[in-house]
C-alpha cells in the first residue's frame, strides 16, 4: 500500500485514482463490466465540453463531467472503412492491406487475426452492433476486409441472456454529410469563426454552422442511449466510450492528415472507477481502444495487436501516433504522418498529386469546394486558402503545433528544424518496417482502380442530373449560386460579386 500511496502522490490524484481503480478491478471478483462504444461519424472535438462556444451538447458533456475527457485522441485513417478496420482489429489498416477505402477486392483477414468483438464473444460476452434501440437493425459495419463470421451476436444488448455482460457498438451517422439541421437550436452562421484556411464567406459559414447543428442532433441521440442505460439500471456497471471514426467532414478535414482529419473526441465514463470530470492530455490512438477494452473485461490482449492498454498504470504512454491516407473516394494517394505532443510530420509519397483532386463526391457534397474554385478564378484566395487547390504537394511537411495549430507554416526546409525533421523521418521509417506497411509492396491495381471509379461515377451521374449540372463541364459560378439557394443564403443581399 505504501508504494501505491507514493505513486498517487507523485502522479497526481486525478489520474492516479483512475489508474488505481482500473488495476483493482482486474484483480477483483466483481462481475465483468458491460462496454459500449458510441461511435459518431466524422466528428472533431467540436463539442461544448471541449470548449466550443456555439454548440449545445448537454448529453455528451454529461459523460465528460462523469468521466475522463481526452484532448489528444486520433484516428489511424481518414476514411471510415480504413479507420474502422483498425479500430475493430487493434491493428493498423496498412498492415492488414485494408488501407484503401471501400475497395472492390477485399481480402480475408490473416488466420491469426480476429475482430475485437469476436474475442469478447469467446469470453462469454454478448456482442452487438446497432443503433442503441431494442428494435434496431444491424449497425454500420464498414470494414475493408472479409471478416470471419459471425462478427456480432446480435444488433442490441436486449437480445442477450439474463445477466450476461455485453460489448456493444452503437453507431450514430451524424454529423456525416448531408447534415441534419437542428430546428430546436439553430445556429446563426454569422457567429461562426472559420479556420484561416477557409474563406470568410456566407456559404462557408452556413455550411460550417450546419455541421455544428448536426452535432447537436448527434447529442440528442447520445442522450437517448444514456437514458436507456439509466432506465435499465445498467449505468453503474457499464463503461461508456464516446468517440468518432475520423475528423470533421470539411475540406482539410477527413481525407487529409491534418488535425481536422484525424483528431477526434474521446470521452470515457465508468461510475465508481474513473475519476469524474477529469481531463487527460496523453496521446491516444483509436487503435488502442480494442486492447484497452479487452483488459477491462479480463481478456488477454493478443500479441499481434498494435494497440496498447492506455488506461494501464504499467504501460508507457505513447510518444507519438501514426495515421495514414491511401485510396479515398476515387482518388489514389499515399500519405503518412507522425504526430507527437508538439510536432506533426507528414510525408507525401505522391507529391505530384493535388491535395483536393476532383471527385464527384466532394463536388456534390462540399459547397466550399465550389466556392474555392470561383474565388480562384477571381484571383481572390490568400495563400493559406489557395494551397488546397494547388496541383502538387511538397514531399514533406513539418509543423510546430504549439505555435501553428492550423498547420499553415511548413518548417520542413527550415535549417533550424532539420534535426527535428530527421527525428520524425526516422520514426516513420521504423514504423513502416515494424508494422509491415503493405503500401510499400506495390500500388493499387490499375484495373481495380478503373472499376472502382466507374462504380462511383455511375452512382453520382443521376444525382448530378437532378441538380441540372454536368460535372465534366462545370459552370462553377452557376453552381455556387445553386449552393447559395440550397443553403438559404439571401443572394440579393450579397454584394461580394460572387
Amino acid at each position: 500500500m505504501q508504494n501505491r500511496r507514493t505513486f498517487i502522490k507523485k502522479a497526481g490524484l486525478g489520474m492516479a485514482a483512475m489508474l488505481f481503480s482500473h488495476t483493482m478491478l482486474r484483480c477483483s471478483k466483481q462481475s465483468r463490466p458491460n462496454i459500449i462504444w458510441i461511435i459518431a461519424d466524422d466528428l472533431s472535438p467540436d463539442l461544448g465540453c471541449y470548449g466550443h462556444p456555439l454548440v449545445q451538447t448537454p448529453h455528451i458533456d454529461r459523460i465528460a463531467r462523469a468521466g475522463v475527457r481526452f484532448t489528444h485522441a486520433y484516428a489511424t485513417g481518414v476514411g471510415c472503412s480504413p479507420s474502422r478496420s483498425a479500430l475493430n482489429t487493434g491493428m493498423y489498416q496498412t498492415t492488414l492491406g485494408a488501407h484503401h477505402h471501400r475497395t472492390l477486392d477485399k481480402k480475408p483477414l490473416p488466420d491469426h487475426v480476429q475482430l475485437v468483438s469476436q474475442y469478447f464473444s469467446q469470453a462469454g460476452y454478448f456482442t452487438c452492433n446497432g443503433y442503441g434501440t431494442p428494435d434496431s437493425r444491424p449497425g454500420k459495419r464498414d470494414l475493408n476486409f472479409i471478416p470471419k463470421e459471425p462478427i456480432f451476436d446480435g444488433s442490441d444488448w436486449s437480445q442477450r441472456q439474463e445477466g450476461q455482460p455485453f460489448f456493444a457498438q452503437v453507431q450514430i451517422y451524424d454529423p456525416h454529410r448531408p447534415f441534419e439541421r437542428d430546428p430546436e437550436n439553430p445556429i446563426d452562421h454569422s457567429n461562426v469563426d472559420l479556420p484561416p484556411y477557409y474563406p470568410d464567406h456566407p456559404v462557408a459559414k452556413r455550411d460550417w454552422a450546419n455541421y455544428l447543428e448536426a452535432i447537436q442532433v448527434l447529442d440528442r441521440k447520445v442522450g437517448e442511449v444514456l437514458t436507456r442505460l439509466d432506465n435499465e439500471n445498467l449505468t453503474d456497471n457499464t463503461v461508456v466510450f464516446f468517440f468518432a471514426d475520423q475528423g470533421r467532414p470539411h475540406l482539410r478535414g477527413k481525407c487529409l492528415l491534418y488535425e481536422g482529419g484525424i483528431q477526434v473526441p474521446l470521452i470515457i465514463r465508468w461510475p465508481g472507477h474513473l475519476q469524474t470530470n477529469t481531463v487527460n492530455n496523453d496521446l491516444v490512438s483509436l487503435i488502442d481502444l480494442g486492447p484497452t477494452c479487452l483488459k477491462l473485461a479480463g481478456i488477454d490482449i493478443p500479441n499481434h495487436m498494435h494497440g496498447i492498454d492506455f488506461l494501464s498504470s504499467s504501460i508507457a504512454k505513447r510518444e507519438f501516433i501514426v495515421a495514414a491516407r491511401d485510396l479515398s473516394t476515387r482518388n489514389l494517394d499515399r500519405i503518412r504522418c507522425i504526430r507527437t505532443k508538439r510536432f506533426k510530420y507528414i510525408r507525401n509519397f505522391m507529391p505530384e498529386k493535388a491535395y483536393l483532386p476532383y471527385n464527384h463526391y466532394h463536388a456534390y457534397r462540399y459547397p466550399v469546394r465550389t466556392l474555392l474554385k470561383v474565388l480562384e478564378k477571381k484571383d481572390a484566395l490568400p495563400p493559406e486558402q489557395a494551397r488546397l487547390l494547388q496541383p502538387t504537394k511538397p514531399k514533406e511537411e513539418l509543423y510546430d503545433l504549439k505555435t501553428d495549430p492550423f498547420e499553415l507554416h511548413n518548417l520542413a526546409r527550415k535549417d533550424e528544424y532539420q534535426d527535428k525533421l530527421y527525428e520524425m523521418q526516422s520514426i516513420l521509417d521504423a514504423w513502416i518496417v515494424r508494422t509491415d506497411d503493405q503500401a510499400e509492396k506495390g500500388g493499387f491495381g490499375a484495373t481495380s482502380m478503373e472499376e472502382l471509379i466507374a462504380v462511383r461515377d455511375k452512382k453520382y451521374k443521376p444525382l448530378w442530373e437532378k441538380r441540372g449540372f454536368n460535372p465534366d463541364e462545370m459552370d462553377y459560378k452557376a453552381y455556387l449560386n445553386w449552393w447559395k439557394k440550397k443553403l438559404g443564403i439571401d443572394v440579393e443581399k450579397m454584394s461580394d460579386g460572387i
